[in-house]
């Protein structure tokens, strides 16, 4: 099984509104693709006005995330209202092979 990673960053006055719309959105994207096995979106107010935005994401292999991702797995997949909430912003995803989980 392999985890995908991407992060990014929200004024924190906006993380509510933002997490319901990548709830709608990714997260929800995630979840209808065949081969996904879960998707977790995790938030962490920095205290200086910002809130880091992690979601990770579980799929049985590389091949499935490509029905996701497309053929560039690496690239992350944004969304038309992200550029109204994000601050900052990976481009890139991580993928990690889960080596052990519940």
């Amino acid at each position: 099984m392999i985890a995908r990673t991407w992060r990014g960053w929200v004024a924190t006055a906006d993380r509510d509104a933002y997490v319901r719309y990548v709830e709608r959105t990714g997260v929800a994207e995630y979840r209808q693709t065949p081969g996904n096995r879960g998707a977790h979106l995790l938030t962490r107010d920095l205290g200086d006005g910002r809130t880091e935005i992690l979601t990770v994401s579980f799929w049985d292999d590389l091949e499935v995330i490509r029905g996701f991702a497309g053929e560039d797995v690496e690239r992350a997949v944004f969304y038309p209202e992200d550029d109204r909430y994000l601050v900052d912003r990976e481009d890139t995803v991580s993928h990690y092979e889960v080596a052990a989980g519940s």
